[in-house]
């Protein structure tokens, strides 16, 4: 009976041998019959269908190519989506309070803006002043009296 296999009693091992003499062999095991059919394994018929077998074939080109759908814990899916939410509402308060300006708002950012230029614009003076040589200082203050005194002088 074991020859229909190619096993030998040799290559069995010593629980399995003890098993088959005690359990009956079952009929279909015999070789010398060709009458009878032997069982085959059934076809899984979901593995069969074109959907499953064109699917399979997606997950594992996308698993390849790095693409495989990630298996987030459903703890930090909720905290994500709770972060962009919140990340939302605050842009939109934000374009919000851009829109309620009053118009006195409005006027007051347009004065410290210019506030601001001409701030500047006085550093960059000043800057420049303490750049520039003695002697080119001396010479702009000898203008500014002069003309103070031609001033003066028109005046009486």
């Amino acid at each position: 009976m074991d020859l229909c296999f190619g096993l030998d009693q040799t290559d069995i091992p010593e629980g399995l041998s003890r098993a088959r003499s005690i359990m009956a062999e079952p009929d279909y095991m015999d070789c010398d019959s060709d009458e009878i059919v032997k069982p085959k394994k059934l076809l899984n018929p979901v593995k069969s269908s074109r959907n499953h077998q064109d699917l399979h074939r997606e997950l594992l080109m996308n698993q390849k190519r790095g693409l495989a759908p990630q298996n987030k814990p459903e703890l930090q899916k909720v905290m994500e989506n709770r972060k962009r939410e919140q990340v939302l509402k605050a842009q939109k308060e934000e374009q919000e309070a851009h829109k309620k300006r009053s118009d006195l708002e409005i006027e007051l950012m347009k004065r410290r803006e210019t506030l601001e230029q001409l701030e500047l614009e006085q550093h960059k003076n000043e800057e420049e002043q303490e750049n520039t040589p003695e002697f080119v200082k001396m010479k702009s203050n000898l203008r500014r009296t002069k003309q103070e005194v031609d001033g003066q002088e028109r005046t009486t």
